[in-house]
Parts: structure tokens; sequence; C-alpha cells
């Protein structure tokens, strides 16, 4: 939806629900105003490193992963990972193919960078939501849908780097 369309809607909803035509030039001036002027030290949010650095502390289930996925994360990626258009699983060895299928388990290279995916974009319509802890359930039970971990695992600040994905040497570092 464009820009000028949510800003038509901001107005209608701010008129119905009875503010004052001032109150709604207020409230949309404050809506659409940038965040300049912050300090990066104010600014919450943490890059995780493939290395695992800005990992916080925490754990989660692969266990603990799946009831977790079942009610945040199935009704858009499929009950397997496996819904078209939301692929998270299969793909193995198709990279090279001419029709690769790009997933967490056939192309990512870190699981790293599988956790700060969740954690700043999941779920749809609700990013930022999930706890730490239901972060790293999470990740575990995407990890053990592409064979990467076992039913029984657990994943951590300190596991999760360790974790080897299956394309994790398939990308060369360019040097100028």
């Amino acid at each position: 939806m464009p820009l000028r369309n949510h800003i038509f809607v901001l107005i209608a909803a701010l008129l119905l629900a009875g503010a004052a035509p001032g109150a709604v030039g207020e409230q949309l001036s404050h809506a659409l105003k940038p965040a300049l002027g912050t300090k990066m030290s104010d600014v919450k949010a943490s890059i995780v490193s493939p290395d695992g650095s800005g990992l916080p502390r925490g754990n989660g289930s692969v266990f603990a992963g799946e009831q977790l996925y079942k009610i945040k994360c199935a009704s858009c990626h499929g009950i397997d990972g496996k819904q078209a258009g939301n692929l998270l699983v299969g793909g193995l060895n198709s990279l090279a193919s001419g029709q690769p299928v790009k997933t967490v388990g056939s192309f990512w290279p870190y699981a790293t960078t599988l956790y700060d995916y969740i954690a700043r974009a999941m779920p749809y319509n609700q990013e930022k939501s999930l706890s730490v802890d239901e972060v790293y359930a999470i990740t575990a039970y995407v990890l053990k849908l592409n064979g990467i971990l076992g039913h029984s695992d657990t994943l951590d600040e300190i596991s999760l780097p360790r974790v080897e994905m299956p394309n994790r040497y398939g990308f060369v570092e360019l040097v100028p």
C-alpha cells in the first residue's frame, strides 16, 4: 500500500475515533516524524554476527520450538516448513542446478543469521514480539526440520555459533 494510502487510513481512523481536526494534524505529524538525532548508544537492537557476538543469554529446545512453531510460524511456513513461497526446508544440493531452492538448510551459511532474522522480523506482523528463549527454541526447531539438529537438542549463545550449516563453505569471499 503506498504511503499516501497509509496516511489517508491514519487520518480516517483518527477522525472516526473522535479526534478533533487539530489533533489529527498533530498525531499525523508525530507519526511521520523520523527519529533523527537518536544516539546510536540509545538504540537497543543488537546485531548478531556469524561468530555469535551479539547473541543474548538464553536457551531453547527443539521440543519447545516445535510447540511455538505450530502456534506462531506454521500458518505462513507450513507445518513442515515447506509452504510454497515461504520455504524453510528442502533444496539440499540444488544450488548449482538450473532451479536452486534457497532455504535455511540449503543456502544459509550461519545458524546465527537464522536467530537474528527470527528475532528481528518474525512472526510476520508481530515482529520483535518473541522472547529470547522463544527465538532460540524456534531457531532450534527450524534447524531440526532441516536435519541439522536432533529432536532432543537445545541451543544457547554458546552452542548456536558452533552449528555447522550445510552451506557454510558455499560462499566465496571477494577480496578487493
